[in-house]
């Protein structure tokens, strides 16, 4: 039975679902998205991790929301909005969920000494990331 913390999950076009292979590092997304590239923007990736500090990146998905949701310990997942100068921050615990709309770059960030797990349902075609 796959795991959706070392296996994700594709949600395609005509309600299709796939297990993915097993995720082994960042090159993993390149071939995702070869897999996938038929799909477009309407493709999602639906995966699982877990944090122990925050994050060292924002990224932002340029053409679909993306939806995370807190299953596990406590994240604040902080938002810079489009006139990048606007931030929003919101605290996520076990069963809350956050949406972070198209174009918008976020980050996370997780209390020291503690185990943060959420589940993102994401766009991901064209995701972007920058130091933070």
């Amino acid at each position: 039975m796959p795991r959706l913390d070392t296996q994700f999950a594709h949600l395609g076009l005509n309600a299709t679902a796939t297990v993915e292979p097993p995720f082994d590092g960042m090159e993993w997304y390149e071939g995702y998205g070869q897999r996938h590239a038929a799909d477009g923007i309407e493709g999602r990736l639906v995966s699982q991790y877990s944090f122990t500090e925050s994050w060292a990146s924002w990224e932002v998905h340029p053409h679909g929301a993306e939806l995370v949701i807190c299953t596990a310990g406590e994240m604040t997942l902080v938002q810079e909005l489009p006139d990048g100068t606007t931030t929003t921050r919101a605290t996520l615990t076990p069963g809350d969920y956050a949406i972070n709309p198209p174009g918008v770059w976020h980050t996370a960030d997780v209390p020291p000494g503690t185990t943060a797990t959420a589940i993102f349902i994401t766009a991901g075609e064209g995701t972007e990331h920058r130091p933070r």
